[in-house]
């Protein structure tokens, strides 16, 4: 596979997955170092000329007005970036450490920054060797993630542990067995490696991944539960839809239509109901309202990817330097939680269907799902798990961007917690997939119990395939079973690539 090459211009979204999740290298462009050379040019230029610049030869917080010398810089880079290692336990997984690398590498590039061609060199380094710092997850305000960026600068350095070849070890250790000296900062280095919603972003990005692919399949899952059902699939043509005129809803249903082509819920029935309860008639309308938020965020996202959050910012074509407040993220922070309540309205929705399917007087299939002989209790108290998980989720919903305080004298007056949003949204995430799966269970087992009712039913194309991979782990519930091991079971299904390999390219 071919570098990515980074500009600071065009980083994409897949791009970086691959850099982040599948070990891809990365090469700085070549046009980039005249740029930061142009840019360490103009700030220094304007030093000597006695201009205050933040962070280079006046100090940072509530010190922007204790001045520092150009004789000191080596040993303040270190003390700064000693001095802001704050993070919190747990770590994060090494994919989204190097996803913020990434990401800092390409803004470092714009050129606004002040970095030194030795800084660039060290990411790149680093993320091409497989050296990943550990860093703390928890710590940042998210108007510049500079309490657990600062750890990466600590690895840097050799004074922190990484991850390399599978091992954690000492920075240190694992440089020498790369070839790498410990990085020796000088200038402004210390203050460009914190100085970024990297990890913010890295975690926005990674909720934009999942959450698409777990989007697709709850879709899928829940158009085979809409089979089992016996429903009603009117409300999801294309004219009616259009009529409306909302991208997501439009996409979602187009989408249903897809994974049910063929299916016997186009054909009539004199016994289906004439409208099924919302949570069906209108579950891809939710799904279209989860695809809009995804949008948003990437829309905004993209923009984030290539560009500069530095205080101060250098400007190259006006060779000048500014104060900035481009370290401001809260359009990103507010979309990654409009995502995460369209995530919690999903969940939410799952389970009403799911507790419509152990109702027979929505169904007319048995109580529970249970085996029409009621040889068991079916899917009955699993109710239980879901609503804990659904609960769970309405409370990670809860907006956290207003939860900011004074801190630096009353200086830094304001946050985003953007980190904090996009964790957050990322473990509604993981309970989702929990919900998608219980209710793959019960869409499967609602097809059997219909089958012995009606006889074999003509299943959509993917919805078929859908149901088979199922059927494949978790068989018939004839009798009663160890709940925990199924849902479990049912977990695993999802977050594996078995249901996603059956998905059309463009769903």
């Amino acid at each position: 596979m071919e570098p990515v090459i980074l500009n600071g211009h065009d980083l994409k979204l897949e791009e970086l997955y691959d850099v982040a999740c599948r070990g891809r290298r990365v090469a700085i462009a070549e046009e980039c170092f005249d740029r930061l050379a142009e840019g360490r040019r103009i700030m220094t230029g304007l030093a000597k000329d006695g201009k205050a610049i933040y962070g280079f030869n006046r100090g940072v917080g509530w010190n922007k007005d204790r001045r520092m010398e150009e004789s000191a810089l080596v040993s303040y880079n270190k003390r700064l970036i000693r001095s802001h290692c704050l993070g919190v336990d747990p770590w994060h997984a090494d994919h989204q450490v190097r996803a913020m690398m990434c990401i800092r590498l390409n803004q470092m590039l714009i050129g606004a920054a002040c970095a030194t061609d030795e800084l660039a060199e060290m990411f790149e380094a680093f993320l091409n060797h497989g050296l990943t710092p550990h860093v703390p997850s928890r710590g940042s305000m998210g108007d510049d993630d500079i309490a657990t960026l600062s750890h990466i600068g600590m690895a840097f350095i050799g004074e922190a542990d990484v991850s390399w070849n599978g091992k954690v070890m000492n920075a240190a250790e694992a440089m020498e067995a790369c070839g790498i000296p410990p990085y020796v900062m000088d200038q402004k280095d210390a203050h460009t490696i914190i100085l970024s919603n990297a990890q913010g972003e890295a975690l926005a990005a990674e909720l934009v991944w999942e959450a698409e692919k777990l989007l697709s399949l709850s879709q899928l899952v829940y158009c085979l539960d809409y089979e089992g059902l016996n429903g009603n699939v009117e409300q999801m043509s294309e004219a009616v839809n259009r009529l409306r005129g909302l991208p997501g809803q439009m996409e979602a249903a187009a989408e249903c239509r897809k994974f049910l082509a063929g299916s016997y819920l186009y054909a009539p029935d004199k016994d289906r109901a004439l409208q099924d309860p919302l949570s069906f008639r209108d579950g891809f309308c939710v799904a279209g309202a989860v695809k809009d938020a995804l949008q948003f965020v990437k829309r905004f996202l993209a923009i984030q990817l290539n560009s500069t959050s530095d205080n101060p910012c250098i400007l190259l074509e006006e060779k000048e330097t500014s104060v900035t407040a481009n370290f401001e993220s809260p359009t990103l922070a507010a979309g990654v939680e409009m995502l995460a309540g369209t995530l919690a309205v999903l969940s939410k929705t799952i389970v009403f269907r799911m507790l419509k399917m152990t109702d027979p007087s929505f169904t007319h299939l048995t109580r529970y799902l249970a085996p029409w002989d009621d040889a068991g209790f079916g899917y009955a108290t699993i109710m239980n798990t879901y609503a804990n998980l659904d609960a769970e989720n309405r409370h990670l919903a809860q907006p956290s961007s207003m939860d900011f305080y004074q801190l630096e004298g009353g200086i830094e007056d304001r946050g985003t917690n953007l980190p904090m949003a996009a964790e957050k949204a990322l473990r509604i995430i993981d309970n989702l997939r929990y919900l998608v799966g219980i209710e793959a269970l019960y869409a499967a087992q609602a097809v059997d119990l219909r089958k012995q009712k009606l006889g074999e039913l003509q299943l959509g194309h993917y919805t078929e395939k859908a149901y088979q991979t199922i059927r494949k782990v978790i068989p018939f519930l004839h009798e009663d079973r160890n709940m925990h091991a199924e849902i479990r079971a049912a977990y695993e299904l999802i977050i594996s690539d078995e249901l996603t390999a059956l998905l059309p390219q463009q769903a």
